[in-house]
């Protein structure tokens, strides 16, 4: 990153954002058509015109591949497993044009697959059949059924707001009869950690961000939410999004914060609008005039690496999303150079329950180290797909047979937690509870916790090329272990495919050992496991893809 271009997109603040810009910018030229704007937009920020056109040029949505198509499809891990896609893409070709159509990695429709987006609004399941009606009604909705259910006697992150007035009260009551060090030590007590996959104590963050000597501070929630296959953060940021603005006013109080952002991915345009009414609805509380804070929601352009924090600041000040080398941490030296909170999603909205019922209530939901609830997300290999609020701690073989009911379809594996998430084989499913320390002892990841069954019918070969394609097109291009490493294995297993050639052992191994221990983040880091563990539980399927002396 640089920290000039951090400081020189600071100075017309939120409000007048570099990155939206050029956003803006990418919507009304082609590439070709607007150098002249991107030279006046650089001379406005009094940054260079190769920083806005390196930093448009990145972005699938603005200048890449998939700019300004009629319809895009979804090629995420769930739509690819339901075989669903081939025929959307068809019926999509023969009403626009193949030149029309781009792709869109998961639109959060995993539960019904079939996903496809036009005009700004996504669709799934029966919609492709409506699709006549879809191209001559301007905003026809979406026939989705996203079904919520939740195990717990009292819910949490899917509990029910049932006066806007009356929730925002609590942090009323908390700023006029507690001071800020009993409310960090309730969070500190109640053991909530990130539930974006790292799993990192909030209260350690946040107290890390308090303590800094700064006059700005800035509050940030990851709502890029790219994990295809996870889909509980949409379904929080359109139907809860007060418990997510409620946590991000807790941190604003306990750091003396001014502004909080939520970058929400482009995908997910429904959320952005249900949380654009969700901040003029909190408006009216006068909460915000107390605390003298502002929200600023901040539209992705299409780049899964925006889900990695440091990624994920350098696009709100209008730089190329790459990651940053840690240390300084984002509590120190984040947003515009300035100490910055960011949480994901579920963590914000597990702030509400935690400050109303206490610390030991919400301890006693989970485990020992892993304390709350979680939400997972259940694609359509189950026969009841949805949303499911579960305790954490609670077994593997529970979700699946009596939240899931079971598999729609013959499943001989399920990769939980995204593209770099492990890969369980069904007989591990009675070994895992749904917690940090269970799958990461029996050497999985649980992550986001999205859950995407792989069928019988999909060669696991092909699949793991897919999650090697994916790294590849997903990587900020920083390291080189990342950048060339995913694009030697998605070759690799592409060769084996095809019958050019098969692998050598030897050589992947290597290549997952350098991606594992070179890469600055857990894009090129992670990809590596879902490999090993099929390596290890599905030797007999893989087996003729490599060379025989490396068997």
């Amino acid at each position: 990153m640089s920290k000039n271009i951090s400081h020189l997109s600071s100075r017309k603040g939120l409000d007048n954002n570099l990155f939206e810009s050029i956003v803006e910018l990418g919507a009304t030229a082609e590439p070709s058509d607007n150098k002249a704007e991107k030279l006046a937009l650089a001379k406005s920020f009094l940054v260079g015109e190769a920083t806005v056109h390196g930093t448009a040029s990145f972005y699938d949505f603005i200048e890449g591949d998939n700019a300004n198509k009629k319809a895009y499809v979804c090629n995420g891990s769930a739509c690819l497993c339901a075989g669903s896609q081939t025929a959307v893409s068809q019926t999509l070709e023969s009403a626009f044009g193949k030149n029309h159509i781009g792709h869109v990695t998961c639109l959060g429709r995993c539960h019904e697959n079939a996903a496809f987006q036009i005009a700004g609004i996504n669709y799934s399941g029966n919609d492709i059949n409506q699709l006549d009606n879809i191209m001559q009604e301007t905003n026809f909705p979406s026939s989705e059924n996203l079904a919520v259910r939740c195990s717990l006697t009292k819910p949490i992150l899917t509990e029910e707001i049932k006066g806007i007035s009356a929730y925002y009260q609590l942090l009323t009551q908390l700023i006029e009869q507690h001071s800020t060090e009993q409310v960090f030590q309730t969070l500190t007590d109640s053991g909530l950690r990130g539930r974006g996959g790292a799993g990192f104590p909030t209260a350690f963050k946040w107290k890390a961000c308090a303590n800094e000597d700064s006059a700005e501070k800035y509050i940030v929630c990851n709502a890029d939410e790219g994990d295809p296959g996870a889909f509980t953060d949409r379904y929080l940021l359109e139907q809860n999004p007060h418990h997510i603005l409620f946590g991000m006013l807790v941190a604003a109080w306990l750091t003396e914060s001014k502004w909080g952002v939520l970058y929400i991915r482009d995908e997910y345009p429904e959320s952005i609008n249900a949380c654009e009414q969700a901040i003029s609805q909190l408006r009216t509380t006068g909460i915000l005039e107390k605390l003298s804070f502002k929200f600023k929601i901040i539209r992705g352009a299409g780049a899964y690496i925006c889900g990695e924090e440091t990624a994920l600041l350098r696009s709100i000040e209008g730089q190329r999303p790459i990651v940053s080398v840690r240390p300084p941490f984002p509590t120190q030296q984040g947003l515009f150079n300035q100490p910055t909170i960011i949480n994901n999603v579920e963590t914000f909205a597990s702030l509400h329950w935690i400050l109303e019922n206490g610390a030991e209530a919400f301890k006693a939901v989970g485990t020992e180290k892993s304390s709350g609830s979680k939400l997972l997300s259940l694609d359509s290999s189950f026969n009841q797909p949805g949303v499911v609020e579960i305790a954490m701690g609670t077994p593997l073989k529970t979700v699946v047979e009596e939240f899931g009911g079971g598999f729609s379809k013959s499943i001989k594996a399920l990769q939980i937690g995204g593209p770099l998430g492990g890969l369980v084989p069904l007989s591990k499913i009675f070994d895992l509870t749904v917690d940090f320390e269970s799958f990461a002892e029996q050497g999985f990841l649980l992550g986001h916790a999205g859950i995407v069954g792989i069928p019988d019918s999909m060669p696991l070969i092909n699949y793991l090329h897919h999650l090697f394609e994916f790294t590849a097109t997903e990587s900020c291009g920083k390291c080189f272990p990342c950048r060339l490493g995913a694009t030697r294995g998605q070759e690799m297993l592409n060769n084996a495919i095809t019958k050019q050639s098969k692998i050598n052992r030897s050589l992947l191994e290597d290549l997952l050992e350098t991606l594992e221990l070179g890469s600055l983040c857990a894009l090129g880091g992670g990809i590596p496991l879902p490999i090993k563990n099929a390596l290890q539980w599905f030797e007999d399927e893989l087996t003729p893809f490599f060379e025989e002396e490396n068997r």
